[in-house]
C-alpha cells in the first residue's frame, strides 16, 4: 500500500500578508503554528506540510519544484519572473504598484524615457517598461525607495502603495496609471501536475472560505401572514429553509444573503414583520 506524499505549501513568513494568510488557513480547517520562530509545520489530519518562508521567496520555491502551492503577493510572483502561475486570488493585501516623483513635476510616462527609476521590484518594473516600449535606468534598491530622489540616486521611484501616505510624506506624487494591481494570490508551478490530491481539496476550501466573506446567514422568526413578503425580500442562493416554531401561526426561518447591504435588509425585513432577525458571520461556505 502506497502512501500519498504531503503537500507542500509555502505560507508567509512575515510581513504584511502573514497574519492574514494564517487566519484564512485556519478558518479552512488547517492547523497553522502558535510560535512565529517555528519554521514548519505538519497538518497530518489533512496531509499537508506548512513552510514559513519570506514572501519574496516563495514564487521561486514553487517554480523550481522544491514546494507544490503557496500564498505570496501578485507582485511578488511577477517580479520573480518564477515558473509560477497564479492559481486563485484570495481577497486580500491589497495594493497597488505605482510611479511617483517629485510634487509639482506633473510628469507622464512618456517622461520616463532615460530616468532612473529606483524600485523593489525591478523585474516587475522591467517586463512594464519592455511592454510600453520606455527605456530607462532601473536602480534596485532593497525597500525604503521613497528616500532616492532626495539622495540622488534616482529621478523617479516605483513602489508597491497602500494608501500612498508614506510616499506623500517624502515629497512625492504619484503619476500614471498603476503599474500592476496585486492582492495575496495562490500560487503553483506552471503545468500544476504532480500534486497530492488534497492539492484540489485545499483550494476547495479556500474557495469556501472567500465565498464566506461574501454572504452572511441570517435568521428571523415571522407570522405567516407576513412570511410571504418577507422571503421575497430575502430569498437566498437557493431559497430559504422555514420551520414551524412552537407558536402557532409562526415560522423560523433562516436564509443565506449578500454581506453587501445585509443590515438595510435587516430593516426591510423587520418592517415587512419580520422579529427576532439574526446575521451572523461565516467562517466557510461551498455553494
Amino acid at each position: 500500500m502506497t502512501t500519498e506524499r504531503l503537500l507542500r505549501i509555502a505560507v508567509p513568513n512575515k510581513g504584511a500578508l502573514a497574519d492574514a494568510a494564517s487566519q484564512m488557513l485556519r478558518a479552512a480547517g488547517y492547523r497553522q503554528r502558535t510560535d512565529t520562530k517555528d519554521l514548519t509545520l505538519i497538518d497530518t489530519d489533512h496531509g499537508v506540510e506548512f513552510y514559513y518562508l519570506r514572501p519574496r521567496d516563495i514564487a521561486i520555491y514553487i517554480g523550481r519544484g522544491h514546494l507544490d502551492i503557496g500564498i505570496t503577493g501578485r507582485d511578488m510572483l511577477l517580479d520573480s519572473a518564477a515558473d509560477a502561475t497564479e492559481v486563485m486570488a484570495l481577497g486580500f493585501g491589497g495594493s497597488r504598484f505605482r510611479f511617483a516623483a517629485v510634487n509639482g513635476s506633473s510628469l507622464t510616462l512618456e517622461d520616463l524615457r532615460g530616468k532612473r527609476i529606483a524600485s523593489s521590484y525591478t523585474g516587475l518594473l522591467q517586463s512594464y517598461l519592455d511592454e510600453k516600449g520606455i527605456e530607462a535606468e532601473l536602480v534596485g534598491l532593497d525597500g525604503a525607495v521613497e528616500s532616492a530622489i532626495r539622495l540622488g540616486v534616482a529621478d523617479v521611484v516605483a513602489d508597491v502603495v497602500d494608501t500612498g501616505t508614506t510616499l506623500r510624506r517624502a515629497g512625492l506624487e504619484m503619476f500614471g496609471d498603476p503599474i500592476c494591481e496585486s492582492e495575496a494570490v495562490l500560487i503553483q508551478r506552471n503545468g500544476g501536475g504532480g500534486l497530492p490530491p488534497v492539492a484540489e481539496a485545499l483550494k476547495t476550501r479556500l474557495h469556501s472560505v472567500l465565498v464566506a466573506q461574501n454572504y452572511m446567514m441570517l435568521d428571523y422568526n415571522v407570522h405567516t401572514d407576513d412570511l410571504e413578503a418577507t422571503t421575497a425580500l430575502a430569498p437566498g442562493v437557493e431559497g430559504p429553509t422555514v420551520s414551524a416554531l412552537s407558536k402557532e401561526g409562526w415560522s423560523a426561518v433562516r436564509v443565506l444573503v449578500p454581506r453587501k447591504g445585509a443590515h438595510m435588509l435587516m430593516d426591510r425585513l423587520h418592517d415587512a414583520g419580520a422579529r427576532g432577525i439574526l446575521l451572523t458571520e461565516l467562517a466557510a461556505c461551498r455553494l
